[in-house]
């Protein structure tokens, strides 16, 4: 079984071992057929079987996915952007194939794009350690978290939504009004940008420019 990293932005962003290996599969196990679609058609890969799998179905496929690849089929699994199992519910069919087939089933990673990664690299902040929150909860335990991120003596770094971002900055403005922000929106696209200052300065960015609200975004806070 392969863990491909995909594109997160430009499609260009592929390895040429991903382009082998997922040619070479017999099925791809994807998030959105559509989109794994686009980046196959994009390459001239054609006549490939995918497999949805999400966090919504991922109970009622993964048994599936372990059937196939008990029976020996060459599985490769993306997930929409980037490397599937950072913040990604890839992470749960890999260890339970590690569990089910771990004598019978080699598991390889393809390294890819990660926005994790590419933020940090632009950035302009101290990242020989940082702290990495993914997605952070929607309710409980959110008051908590943004606490924690107040108090860290290192870089804290989470991925957004654009219908959650303001709420965002807002408990950051509240939490840790003096601490750097910077937000990482269109990450390898034409308009990839970085907004820096402190949470009030770019919540004041982002009400007066809500036109940038849009896609997806990475949010490092810089250290006490």
């Amino acid at each position: 079984m392969h863990i491909v990293g995909t594109p997160i932005g430009n499609l260009e962003d592929i390895t040429l071992r991903a382009l082998r290996v997922l040619k070479e599969s017999d099925m791809i196990v994807c998030e959105d057929t559509r989109i794994t679609q686009k980046l196959l058609r994009h390459y001239g890969i054609t006549n490939k079987r995918l497999i949805s799998y999400n966090e919504k179905e991922s109970g009622a496929s993964a048994g599936r996915i372990i059937e196939l690849l008990g029976k020996g089929k060459n599985l490769s699994l993306v997930t929409d952007a980037g490397m599937p199992g950072i913040s990604d519910p890839g992470a749960m069919l890999v260890r339970e194939v590690r569990e089910k087939l771990s004598n019978e089933v080699k598991i390889e990673s393809i390294p890819g794009p990660s926005a994790l990664t590419a933020a940090l690299s632009i950035a302009g902040v101290p990242a020989s350690e940082f702290l990495f929150f993914g997605f952070l909860p929607h309710k409980k335990g959110r008051e908590t978290l943004f606490k924690e991120i107040a108090g860290a003596e290192r870089v804290v770094v989470f991925y957004e939504s654009p219908h959650r971002l303001m709420k965002a900055l807002e408990s950051l403005k509240k939490f840790s009004p003096a601490k750097t922000v910077s937000v990482a929106k269109e990450l390898t696209k034409i308009h990839e940008n970085v907004i820096r200052g402190t949470a009030g300065e770019v919540l004041e960015y982002f009400a007066s420019n809500k036109d940038k609200i849009r896609g997806e975004f990475v949010v490092i806070v810089s250290p006490k």
